[in-house]
């Protein structure tokens, strides 16, 4: 019977050690957000503050995963 769990994390010494292809498409989504939330500032300080906080809680989620 084959194991249909999709968990592809690896434990070294008992820490788990991140997956390398979401943690490389969680950084390409933050960076992209990051570049709108640059594009913002000259329009609108407010709305680029907004991108760019959530730019950071996307790197801290790509820093856990």
């Amino acid at each position: 019977m084959q194991n249909k769990n999709k968990d592809t994390s690896v434990s070294v010494n008992g820490h788990r050690i991140p997956d390398p292809k979401l943690h490389q498409l969680l950084s390409f989504i933050k960076s992209a957000i990051r570049i709108v939330g640059y594009i913002l500032i000259p329009i609108s300080l407010i709305s680029a503050a907004i991108v760019l906080v959530f730019s950071e809680v996307i790197g801290i989620i790509e820093e856990l995963v």
